[in-house]
């Protein structure tokens, strides 16, 4: 036991991943805003060349500003939306803990992650349909399978100080819309289908993908279920985005319920099999009591059965933005939403008292100048949970 511990912290000195003991661990997700739109000005071309080669430079200031961000919260584990997906790792991700994170960044301490995973999602995916009904075939954005200029665009990454049992992820990019029992129907004016029926037959329901991912903590399991469900709104009278929001979050909590309907990737059939502990972790674009897409989904999320839904992370930052809105503390994004979550499940998993938060520090406290805006770092807030294993 003594050469595993001495064996562990050696590791993460020579990582520069902060030493974390068998069981306690801060969780976070971050809608990181690295897009190539959020890089060039408008009408310049696009693609994920363009975050590979800030990355390459190691020098660009909102990307510096994200990785001081995480350096000050220090999570052993944390998922990354809108990080553009770039195939090559050694152009994309390890570019980014290599140049920014394992570097210090407005007075934080270097950080690394030896692990991480990401994959293919559907935004920027051309569908060869008329998606949005305009008369057009391949609109950009509008008609791809998630909406995006590029495949890949609003990408995600986890990054892990763990090991990832990758043979065991299950991915649901193509999982279809169709298949989702009492999925919401999006229609014209006149009650007809919103898509033709070759296109509904091969939508998928996912504006990115679903991700179940294990983790393997000192020998044990540890699920992240990682989404990025589109913005309810950008639609007009049919709400096909709020629909597809809708059962976006409804599909994790059909996934929990161990629901048979459903399958992944690789054609594995059924919901949630593990008895171990999950964490979700994502921008839902969802909130139960604010915004515009429908709150039962996201409510019947944070209160499944097996989810751990209290308390709520907050942060002063956040309500001082907001001082007239009673949710304001709990508001993850500038917009004044609470968009994005950490939910534990109730098993396996002990939420330390006190220790959740919004990284949204206020007026005066350090890095305050750095979240005011998306071209600083973000229009989304850290949002963070410590846990312990039990």
């Amino acid at each position: 036991m003594k050469k595993t511990a001495a064996l562990l912290t050696l590791c993460s000195f020579l990582t520069g991943a902060l030493p974390v003991t068998a069981t306690e661990l801060t969780i976070a997700t971050f809608n990181v805003s690295m897009e190539a739109e959020n890089y060039v000005e408008k009408g310049q071309p696009i693609g994920p060349e363009v975050l590979s080669e800030r990355l390459k430079q190691g020098d660009n200031p909102q990307i510096k500003n994200i990785a001081a961000i995480i350096q000050q919260v220090r999570p052993d584990i944390i998922l990354l939306n809108e990080f553009d997906y770039i195939a090559d790792p050694k152009a994309g991700v390890q570019l980014f803990i290599d140049n920014y994170l394992a570097k210090p960044q407005q007075g934080g301490k270097p950080l690394s992650y030896p692990y991480f995973y990401y994959n293919t999602v559907n935004t920027g995916q051309p569908s060869g349909f008329d998606l949005n009904n305009d008369g057009k075939v391949n609109t950009p954005g509008e008609d791809a399978w998630g909406f995006g200029f590029y495949p890949g665009q609003y990408g995600m990454v986890l990054l892990s100080s763990f090991p990832i049992n990758e043979q065991q992820v299950r991915t649901f990019q193509h999982f279809k819309w169709k298949d989702m029992p009492g999925h919401k129907n999006t229609v014209k004016a006149d009650g007809s289908p919103w898509f033709s029926p070759d296109a509904w037959q091969q939508m998928p329901l996912s504006s990115k993908s679903h991700w179940d991912i294990p983790l393997n903590i000192n020998g044990k399991i540890l699920h992240i279920l990682a989404s990025h469900p589109t913005p309810p709104v950008f639609d007009g009278a049919e709400n096909r985005n709020g629909n597809r929001n809708h059962d976006e979050v409804r599909f994790w909590v059909d996934y929990l319920s161990g629901e048979d309907y459903i399958y992944d990737d690789k054609g594995h059939q059924g919901g949630y099999q593990a008895k171990a502990p999950f964490v979700i972790l994502g921008d839902l674009n969802s909130s139960p009591v604010e915004g515009d897409a429908f709150r039962d989904a996201i409510k019947a999320l944070i209160n499944h059965p097996l989810v751990n839904g209290a308390p709520t992370p907050t942060s002063k930052g956040g309500q001082l933005h907001s001082n007239n809105n009673p949710h304001g503390a709990s508001h993850t994004a500038g917009w004044r939403m609470r968009a994005d979550y950490v939910l534990p499940s109730k098993a396996g998993l002990r939420m330390k008292l006190y220790q959740s938060g919004v990284f949204w520090p206020a007026p005066g406290e350090p890095l305050h100048e750095v979240v005011n805006s998306r071209g600083a770092s973000s229009d989304h807030r850290l949002v963070w949970v410590k846990l312990q294993l039990e």
